[in-house]
């Protein structure tokens, strides 16, 4: 293996291993309401992610990104779309884990990947061979167990999975930079993200203005914590081959759901036992078939 793809693999999987632990951070924050999370997580995200464009002297070609989506009208509304689904993303997984619902928030990055793959049937004719048809099936019957058993749809874990996997599809067809892309993300949010944090304030609701130094500092990291993680992923992603961020990509939920039962003692009953065992089952199968794949086209 090549130094350079040594690389992109540490990379990703450090990005993986951060976002896993997340819960831990938010968790910390849980004092705050989700809300005002959220609008800080656009705010300071904006200006982290601006600050590096600066730094690393990109701004002109920030301003280019701007004219050139500008001048796509399809590529600009549909990269504002994008930034709406990964705000609503960001709040639904803060939500979910300051309520005390971190296993379904890792049910919802597990159904992620199959349901980017169902999704790229539908709008990419992409075909699936046998294996990969069952893997879905077995992962659906895992999901249909899990919600017989609630007695209702795990929507926190259907809404992450939904938004995270239509922003990625829309991104996979616009190319631009990671750092730039997030600056343009946050900054179509902004308005939105400062007028709600312009009315907590005036209504005295803002905890930003009224909490000890730490929860200061952290709501001000929420930028770095944003920024970082999809940095080294987007960096490392370029060197790595394809097919191994199929075992990569499941560490974060993994993490997730081990923070969610052995940190904050979540619940984590037997039918939730099978249920997750179905949909790991048909991960296995899935990624296994994807080696298999690309190893017979090498």
């Amino acid at each position: 293996m090549q130094t350079e793809e040594k690389q992109g693999i540490i990379m990703v999987v450090i990005a993986y291993v951060f976002w896993g632990f997340m819960p831990i951070y938010w968790k910390l924050l849980d004092h705050v309401s989700s809300d005002e999370i959220l609008s800080g997580r656009v705010i300071w995200s904006f200006i982290f992610t601006l600050l590096l464009v600066i730094v690393g002297r990109n701004f002109k070609q920030l301003m280019m990104d701007l004219k050139e989506l500008w001048g796509n009208q399809k590529d600009f509304w549909s990269l504002v779309i994008a930034s709406y689904l990964i705000t609503g993303n960001w709040f639904t997984y803060i939500y979910a884990v300051n309520a005390g619902y971190i296993v379904q928030t890792s049910l919802g990055y597990y159904i992620n990947p199959l349901l980017s793959v169902v999704l790229g049937i539908v709008f990419f004719k992409e075909k699936l061979s046998k294996a990969q048809q069952l893997a879905v099936v077995i992962a659906a019957a895992g999901v249909l167990i899990l919600t017989i058993s609630y007695g209702e749809i795990p929507w926190i874990a259907f809404t992450l999975a939904i938004t995270f996997a239509l922003y990625g599809l829309i991104k996979k067809s616009l190319k631009i930079n990671a750092s730039r892309g997030l600056t343009i993300e946050t900054f179509f949010v902004l308005p939105v993200a400062l007028i709600y944090f312009g009315y907590l304030v005036a209504t005295d609701k803002a905890m930003f203005f009224s909490s000890d130094l730490s929860t200061v500092i952290l709501l001000i990291l929420t930028g770095v914590a944003t920024a970082v993680p999809l940095i080294f992923f987007a960096k490392g992603t370029k060197t790595m081959p394809l097919y191994m961020s199929g075992f990569i990509q499941y560490i974060a939920p993994t993490i997730m759901l081990l923070v969610g039962i052995f940190m904050y003692d979540e619940q984590f009953s037997k039918i939730e036992f099978l249920s997750f065992s179905f949909i790991w089952c048909a991960l296995i199968l899935f990624t296994i078939s994807k080696i298999v794949e690309v190893r017979k086209n090498r």
